[in-house]
């Protein structure tokens, strides 16, 4: 297997968490509005401290691709390569992961 699949299958597996996990978060009686965007923001960090050394956490494809634009668009002197290659890992992981994430949830709830 090689590093571009494995990190599409990471992104895919923390954006099926992050889904799962917000979907309950939203879901359930015991948390209030207050709280859901504190848990919601400890759910990113976690989720970036387990899955996200591969890849970055990605998780959201526009969390990769915005700046990699930026960085291909803008002047900058003695840049590098925008790693355009690369690009399409942190953009199909995270939408096969919402696919895979809405099938399950489609089938289990």
């Amino acid at each position: 297997m090689s590093h571009k699949t494995a990190n599409v299958i990471s992104e895919a597996i923390a954006t099926v968490v992050l889904i799962f996990a917000i979907g309950s978060m939203v879901n359930s009686a015991l948390i209030t509005d207050q709280a859901l965007p504190y848990l919601i923001g400890v759910l990113v960090w976690a989720i970036g401290l387990s899955l996200g050394g591969p890849t970055g956490n990605a998780m959201n494809p526009a969390r990769d691709l915005a700046p990699r634009i930026a960085h291909w668009v803008l002047p900058i002197v003695g840049k590098g390569s925008s790693g355009w290659r690369y690009a399409w890992v942190p953009i199909a992981g995270p939408l096969l992961g919402a696919v895979l994430a809405a099938a399950l949830r489609r089938v289990f709830f």
